[in-house]
């Protein structure tokens, strides 16, 4: 299995909080430009400073860079020559980064002057006409829609990972019980199949989610200028195909300005992060002394460093506590752009680390949580089965067994809380009560009742649409099977 941690901090291996430039690149900065008579404190050259974190997008600028050039040429802006040397210089400077050649420092504030400064030094002054008809805005806009559809297709393939191992598991455990719950009280006995696949159909929402979110990423901003457009006779449209965009923004100032889609992304990952939080809390609790309903293998758990005997469930209380983390990511998003004027403000530089680290904690969780249900933990089918069995979760199906004899529901209810108080008293779970005990509570009871509330049919029994009876899950790990192969065909 790819360990998807490893390609994250590969591909965002500049990315530093606090990043330690030397000093020496700092005070040799030059003006900003002739507009300017003299330079940045060395301080603010720091704090101004992104080329730390966003030059994780260069193969993003340049794959947009190489789009904006052919435009350029194609429209006769500049020469088909000039397109060509822009063209390839720009694929030297991608050899360069990808052999660990290119590593621009602070002098070079963000990845897309780094990248313009290093063509002008391979190809000369033509160089210097790639930023004809555009401006950071607008280029920062198309490179972070570029990354995050990327990601998007990269983490749904994740999520397909996820579901294949849940759905592996639900057929191995199609006629395991496991108590169901309800305020994290004893409420119906179900099949282990059942609860695995509802976090199959979790997934499958976040898949089609963030599919939906993709759509609405995949516009183009480019030639959206610093936000009213542009003098030259560009084609907007044309770059936008290059690129593989559907269409590109209907309105500059929205093309450079918002961000509603990278919101919609963290919200979409953070939904994730949910269900991965549910999933974990339950396998920490399953994993306890006190519910003994799983065993964790060496694979994915530690020990502690006093107690000899302890087994700690790592990766299900590192995903737990990883989810608040992009929650975090989330509502500073939010707050970062309540209260943003038209167009570009320089506010959202901040967006990048919230959207990189975001991307990268749901590939690791995501994966963590494939391999903890595969090779990290084993159901205890022996502990299930007693589990089932020691309590009164069968109540409602006794008095289902009235209501089909024609007993009003509520009246069954009622006498069946009476069974439970009086068979709590004495010790006694309701297969224990003898037939006699059970006609003296109704005459309809008959000797059917045990086999009524014995663990199995009562899950067998529940075979509504979508309920936990057998036949139910069989149809749906088949219509999940054809859901995931069909899929697999596109």
């Amino acid at each position: 299995m790819v360990l998807w941690w490893d390609i994250c901090l590969k591909a965002l291996r500049p990315i530093n909080l606090i990043i330690d430039y030397p000093q020496k690149a700092v005070t040799e900065k030059k003006t900003w430009s002739d507009r300017f008579e003299g330079t940045l404190h060395p301080s603010i050259v720091r704090f101004n400073a992104s080329i730390g974190f966003d030059i994780a997008l260069i193969e993003y600028d340049l794959t947009g860079s190489i789009a904006h050039a052919q435009m350029l040429a194609h429209t006769g802006i500049i020469s088909s020559e000039e397109g060509q040397q822009i063209v390839a210089g720009l694929e030297q400077i991608r050899a360069e980064y990808r052999d660990g050649k290119f590593n621009p420092g602070i002098d070079q504030e963000d990845v897309h002057f780094a990248v313009e400064r290093r063509l002008t030094e391979l190809v000369g002054d033509v160089g210097k006409k790639l930023h004809t008809a555009r401006s950071r805005n607008d280029q920062v806009g198309t490179d972070i829609r570029l990354y995050l559809r990327d990601q998007i297709d990269q983490i749904r393939s994740l999520l397909r990972e996820f579901q294949k191992v849940l759905l592996s598991l639900a057929e191995e455990h199609l006629e395991t019980l496991i108590p169901g719950y309800t305020h994290l009280q004893r409420a119906q006995p179900i099949s282990l199949a059942h609860h695995l696949m509802a976090y199959f159909q979790m997934a499958q929402r976040d898949w089609e989610r963030l599919g939906e979110i993709r759509k609405r990423t995949n516009i183009s901003p480019l030639g959206s200028g610093a936000l009213a457009g542009t003098t030259f006779p560009i084609d907007r449209h044309y770059s936008a195909t290059l690129l593989h965009f559907d269409k590109p923004y209907d309105n500059s100032l929205d093309g450079v300005s918002d961000r509603d889609f990278a919101i919609e992304f963290l919200s979409a990952v953070s939904l994730i992060m949910v269900h991965l939080s549910r999933l974990s809390e339950e396998v920490i609790l399953w994993a306890s002394q006190e519910f003994s309903f799983i065993s964790l293998t060496d694979r994915c758990a530690t020990g502690s460093s006093i107690m000899p005997q302890k087994k700690n469930p790592d990766v299900p209380e590192l995903i737990r506590g990883k989810t608040g983390r992009v929650f975090g990511h989330l509502q500073g998003l939010l707050t970062l752009m309540k209260g943003l004027p038209l167009a570009y403000n320089k506010d959202l530089q901040e967006d990048k680390e919230a959207i990189f680290d975001s991307v990268q904690t749901v590939k690791i969780c995501l994966e963590a949580a494939t391999i903890l249900l595969s090779e990290g933990l084993v159901f205890r089918t022996e502990r299930l089965a007693q589990a089932v069995s020691e309590d009164f979760s069968n109540a409602t199906d006794v008095a289902d067994y009235l209501a089909t004899k024609g007993v009003p529901f509520r009246e069954a209810y009622n006498l069946v809380g009476k069974v439970v108080k009086t068979s709590l008293a004495s010790g006694k779970l309701l297969k224990d009560l003898t037939l006699e005990e059970w006609q003296e509570l109704h005459p309809l009871f008959e000797a059917d009742i045990y086999d009524a509330i014995a663990p199995k049919q009562v899950v067998s029994a529940r075979n509504s649409y979508g309920g936990t009876g057998f036949d139910q899950i069989k149809q749906a790990i088949t219509s999940a099977k054809t859901l995931l192969n069909s899929e697999a065909t596109i």
